[in-house]
């Protein structure tokens, strides 16, 4: 699967930090902090990958993985083994696979943390064979190699006073502690943000918290209708929501059987013994779900039934018992909906209570059109809720909102904004064009593979760049100049960047587009000439850059650039649009929101946030109106609410209405409501605003709106007044050519 754009973004962030420690003096430290589900250990591989690649570093280094459990260390293992396959850019090794006795540059030594922490480890004690990680540490170090070391969910261990003890034995140069809730300082940081893991359809929008039941909050603390209920009751919730997935998963023509996760109290001993019996008892009798059929799993210490194949997404198991303690860092992403009795450990969640939930099932597809899909389910009858962590709280929702069964569809035309990372970097399609480029120009006949010396005339300007280590050096005259291979890489990295320059602009700023660059030239030997990354990458290297050749690959990358624009402006537009666009079926809403009285809302029942006294003034306004059917307050992200396009600076973009209205007689308001200093709107949103209604009545719609406020901008007791011409006409502090708001 392709980086998404974040994660792109959070590796590039990663080297940047991790090659200005590794260049200080001392141990420094790079805390990473990702959101569970966002793919950690994906961004660290291509990060590793990046910083081992990297001619800025002349520094050899070794690398040490640590994880909390056995599972997580060979589970993390084997994903970057197999992240590594093509390039074999590392090497990953357990103990046992050492050379020498000691870690390699460019290879990684992965242990489990826990076990190694252990006095009596046979890799931390002294022995005859005299192979323990201290024996390990100093021989690699006396070859002149640097460690770095991993820390994977850094929150279970490395604050404990043991851990700190190991982390000095270890003396890394940088370390790198890798959480979704990291509990110690860095001397740097590097974050990625949880919208960000939404909006690429990598996790799910969020966690409904025992919905179909009243929760309230209290203290802050949550109460709810399931609170106290039986265990019988908590599963026949959770199995009725499972039924209504499976269904809506068929309708999208995807074979994922959803699973539910029943999880148990994370203790030893008679209590877990009774509720086991209990649950599996009413699986059996009241659903026909047990391990005999085929559709129960079982995952507890001592205890492993029906669990080999459960995370494949078409498993015939419906239903597993599992604890947390086993559920570390275990992926599966078909699993939707989580089970907790009062008998619970906690009444406290956490990002990990819910993390097993939060992934989706096909990452590359991102979220689905039935929103039901798109949100984990949690169904507890614990006391006295509280959600732990900022990020816990911007996940889970305990007000789950409907669309009213009298909605009639209103298929408006909507639009969202794409992400383009094709239009500020390029992307592995530009290898294609630059392939294609070379040998409709014929590059493979016209290039001396002998030539060796260098073009000078083209880094000329080389000091005004100031590029790395070599500006300023003097690089002139007219014989060959004989420069080490990093040098020459320099030379070359110096070369692609220039190559995206149109002018005084850099076309694609990115340093990861100058990667792109050298990985198409690359790639061009490799298909040309057999010649190999890595084994002739300098002589490569040489042969680009020499007089008789550099000419031919300028013309080769600015033919690219080219079609790579032309294609990019017609497979990436920057608006979507949407033909038929209705009231979300459902919305949820977190802590910080109140269940409102409103009987006109669309969504029942209606969540108020804080809003500005304006918008208050309208709703109420809007829900004692005779002739309103109903009213939708919108949002103003992606295609989940409604947005008008307008043009500003000559981009276009999604501007999302606040209200949108249905009125008895069939007409529909679009309103957008001002006051005071926000009556200055973008005069460009006006405009979008007034030419979509115009546009739409053509195609027979029934619309009206514009921006919208009262006249008493202090207490709202004047008229509600709308503006619906272009902005032109719009006249500061006038409300003349203004409409009165008759509803």
């Amino acid at each position: 699967m392709p980086l998404k754009i974040y994660q792109e973004d959070a590796t590039d962030e990663l080297l940047d930090k991790a090659k200005r420690l590794l260049g200080r003096s001392g141990e420094k430290k790079l805390v990473f902090k990702a959101p569970t589900g966002s793919g950690k250990t994906i961004m660290m591989a291509e990060f590793l990958k990046q910083l081992v690649e990297d001619r800025e570093l002349r520094q050899p280094l070794s690398f040490i993985w640590t994880a909390p459990r056995p599972v997580l260390t060979k589970q993390s293992k084997k994903k970057l083994e197999n992240y590594f396959e093509e390039s074999r850019a590392l090497k990953c090794s357990f103990f046992e696979d050492l050379d020498d006795r000691k870690i390699g540059e460019n290879e990684i030594l992965f242990f489990n943390w826990e076990s190694i922490n252990k006095k009596d480890n046979i890799y931390i004690r002294d022995n005859e064979q005299d192979f323990n990680l201290s024996k390990v540490l100093e021989k690699t170090k006396e070859e002149g190699r640097e460690i770095v070391l991993v820390i994977d969910e850094a929150h279970h261990h490395a604050t404990s006073e043991i851990s700190q003890g190991l982390i000095a034995m270890i003396g890394p140069k940088l370390t790198l502690e890798v959480s979704a809730t990291p509990v110690l300082q860095g001397d740097e940081m590097a974050n990625v943000d949880l919208e960000d893991v939404k909006t690429e359809g990598m996790i799910k929008k969020a966690v409904v918290l025992n919905e179909k039941f009243v929760n309230l909050l209290k203290k802050g603390k949550i109460e709810s209708d399931l609170s106290g209920g039986s265990e019988g009751l908590v599963i026949k919730a959770a199995l009725q929501k499972r039924e209504e997935l499976l269904k809506a998963f068929q309708k999208e023509k995807t074979n994922i059987n959803p699973l539910v996760l029943i999880q148990l109290p994370d203790r030893i001993g008679q209590l877990e013994d009774t509720m086991k019996d209990r649950v599996i008892r009413i699986l059996k009798d009241k659903y026909k779900v047990s391990t005999e059929n085929g559709k129960l799993a079982i995952w507890l210490s001592g205890e492993h039934v029906n669990k080999e194949e459960v995370e494949n997404s078409d498993s015939e198991v419906e239903i597993l018992i599992f604890k947390q303690a086993i559920a570390l860092g275990w992926d599966c992403p078909r699993a939707q909906i989580l089970v907790l009795f009062r008998e619970w450990h906690s009444p406290i969640f956490s990002i990990q209570t819910v993390g097993r939930i939060m992934r989706m099932p096909e990452p590359i597809k991102g979220h689905y059109d039935n929103e039901v899909l798109n949100y984990g389910y949690v169904y507890t009858n614990l006391e006295g809720i509280e959600i732990k962590e900022d990020i816990a709280r911007d996940y889970i929702t305990i007000h789950p909102s409907k669309r009213r069964d009298d909605y009639s569809p209103i298929n408006l035309l909507s639009c969202y904004s794409k992400r383009q990372r094709e239009k500020t970097r390029l992307s592995p399609f530009f290898i294609e064009l630059f392939l294609k480029e070379a040998k409709d120009y014929g590059l493979k006949k016209k290039i001396d593979t002998k030539a060796k010396k260098l073009d000078i005339k083209v880094f000329s300007d080389w000091k005004a760049e100031n590029i790395d280590v070599l500006a300023g050096k003097m690089i002139a005259g007219d014989k060959e100049i004989k420069v080490s291979a990093f040098d020459s890489q320099r030379l070359f990295d110096f070369f692609t960047r220039k190559s995206l320059r149109e002018g005084e602009v850099f076309l694609y700023p990115e340093d990861r587009s100058a990667g792109r660059i050298k990985e198409a030239i690359y790639k061009f030997f490799e298909t040309a000439f057999k010649m190999r990354r890595g084994e002739q990458e300098d002589e490569v290297v040489q042969i680009v850059l020499s007089e008789k050749n550099i000419q031919h690959f300028v013309n080769i990358i600015d033919k690219s650039k080219v079609e790579y624009q032309k294609e990019i402006a017609k497979r990436e537009p920057e608006l979507v649009f949407e033909d038929n666009w209705n009231i979300p079926e459902s919305l949820t809403f977190g802590e910080d929101y109140i269940e409102e009285d409103r009987k006109r809302s669309i969504m029942q029942p209606f969540c108020s946030g804080s809003r500005w006294s304006t918008e208050k003034a309208f709703i109420e306004f809007l829900d004692n109106s005779k002739n309103i059917e109903w009213w939708f307050k919108n949002g103003d992200r992606d295609k989940t609410f409604f947005a008008v396009p307008y043009e500003e600076s000559g981009l276009k973009k999604p501007f999302y209405v606040d209200f949108i209205v249905k009125l008895k007689n069939g007409k529909i308001g679009l309103f957008d409501v001002k006051s005071g200093i926000t009556l200055k709107v973008a005069r460009s949103k006006i405009d979008g605003l007034y030419n979509y209604v115009l546009e739409q009545n053509k195609k027979g719609k029934n619309l009206f709106g514009g921006i919208t406020t009262n006249t008493d901008q202090r207490n709202y007791r004047g008229r509600w007044i709308y503006f619906n011409q272009i902005s032109k006409n719009l006249k500061e502090n006038d409300f003349s050519n203004w409409q009165t708001l008759e509803l």
